[in-house]
């Protein structure tokens, strides 16, 4: 099996330098490139098309959060996560919003980065749980006009789905756990995605999000 190709975007040379020799001790992650300016990850993944992008917030250049537009522009195989000292739920939502599929803390534990990167490798979206819970206490704290959401248009299964596939389920997972056929959450899934108008599963966290259907991140 290939490596996950990996490219780092941090202007910190001393914390790339170390994360670059913490991946390289993982026998199915390569380090491809690496950088400190926004416009020069985008070139790079123009060039070395990496499968995961490892993107800081503030970066000189242009910021993670429009570079990792640009590279959902540029790319369409191209999974970003965020790995940032911020918490802010404003800094996750916009990251999310631009495309990114992952937010990690620059304060978690060098597992846990593994485990992001292994998992939006493998399609699904990696919010760490104290991130996460700011994200939820961000949507919940909004006024009220700014939380006035759309009626949900979605069945009782649906929300099921929709609360599994957004807390990083495979669809196996979600029919073992609903006691019902994958080819039904594929079906499910596929009515979701159109009544919602979605197009990936980072869409997919981002109404399950603002739908509250996460929280209890907040209160775990």
């Amino acid at each position: 099996m290939n490596p996950i190709r990996i490219l780092l975007v941090d202007d910190h040379l001393l914390l790339r330098s170390g994360l670059h020799m913490m991946l390289d001790q993982e026998p199915d992650l390569s380090v491809v490139g690496e950088t400190g300016n926004g416009c020069e990850a985008v070139d790079l993944v123009k060039r070395l098309r990496p499968d995961v992008v490892l993107m800081d917030i503030a970066i000189p250049g242009i910021s993670g959060v429009e570079a990792t537009q640009r590279i959902g522009a540029v790319s369409k195989t191209t999974r970003v996560i965020a790995v940032t000292m911020h918490e802010d739920p404003r800094y996750v939502r916009q990251m999310l919003e631009a495309g990114a599929v992952g937010y990690v803390s620059k304060s978690a534990a060098d597992s846990e980065l593994l485990d992001a990167i292994r998992a939006v490798h493998r399609g699904r979206v990696f919010v760490h749980p104290s991130v996460a819970g700011t994200v939820v206490a961000g949507y919940l704290g909004r006024s009220p006009a700014e939380a006035k959401l759309p009626a949900d248009p979605l069945t009782d299964r649906e929300r099921q789905v929709v609360k599994l596939l957004a807390l990083g389920h495979t669809s196996q997972e979600v029919a073992d756990r609903l006691f019902i056929s994958i080819k039904t959450v594929e079906s499910h899934k596929g009515r979701i995605f159109e009544k919602l108008s979605l197009r990936s599963r980072a869409d997919l966290v981002r109404y399950a999000l603002k739908q509250g259907m996460l929280k209890e991140l907040d209160e775990g």
